[in-house]
């Protein structure tokens, strides 16, 4: 699995094909790289979505069915997380729905940091947008055990090193050449990373990041 709760994976579908996914999890969230579509299940319905949205589902005992409806380079492409390598560690089942079928629009999650780009006293250093869910009121996060954020990173500019309480799993929706994440286990007295690995951003590329 791509780390020890989660597992990450890229789903293509052709135009005018359909494509099944099944996962024995609590939690589900698609980001659609690229296409138009529609991914339906019994248990919630049907989901429609363009390039740039993100939804997640809650638990689907049976398959959820992707059809790409229009597509450039020949498919659509979908960005999948979720918690099966949880489930399968601890050794249970999921049983209970924790949270309804959402849908986050591209268009409204870019005027969101449009929006903080230009309020009074917003960070130089990052510009973020935490994705939320109603059912998820207590953690303000996008499922009971999904955390997301859409990050912009201004250019000419540097974000510090920072430390995370748990695994990331980083997909770059736009970037320029030169654009690049160092990686290490340690940082100096000065807080430069010691020995970093150099991992350079390129559009609908993913990274791992412990």
């Amino acid at each position: 699995c791509t780390s020890p709760n989660l597992m990450a994976c890229f789903v293509r579908i052709k135009v005018g094909e359909k494509l099944d996914t099944t996962a024995r999890a609590t939690s589900q969230a698609f980001y659609a790289i690229r296409g138009t579509g529609v991914s339906s299940s019994a248990e919630h319905g049907k989901v429609r979505w363009s390039t740039g949205d993100l939804f997640v589902l809650p638990m689907t005992p049976g398959a959820v069915t992707h059809e790409c409806i229009e597509a450039e380079m020949g498919g659509a492409a979908l960005y999948w997380i979720h918690d099966e390598p949880l489930m399968e560690y601890l050794g249970v089942e999921p049983g209970k729905k924790r949270f309804e079928p959402t849908l986050y629009k591209r268009e409204k999650l870019l005027a969101h940091v449009e929006e903080i780009s230009h309020s009074a006293g917003h960070s130089t250093n990052r510009l973020g947008v935490l994705l939320g869910n109603v059912g998820c009121d207590q953690t303000k996060t996008l499922t009971h055990v999904l955390w997301s954020l859409l990050n912009s990173i201004p250019g000419q500019s540097t974000q510090r090193p920072h430390r995370h309480n748990s695994v990331a799993l980083d997909l770059c929706v736009a970037a320029k050449p030169g654009v690049y994440t160092l990686m290490g286990r340690e940082i100096d007295s000065q807080g430069f990373i010691i020995d970093p690995i150099r991992c350079d951003w390129v559009p609908a590329g993913g990274f791992v990041t412990p």
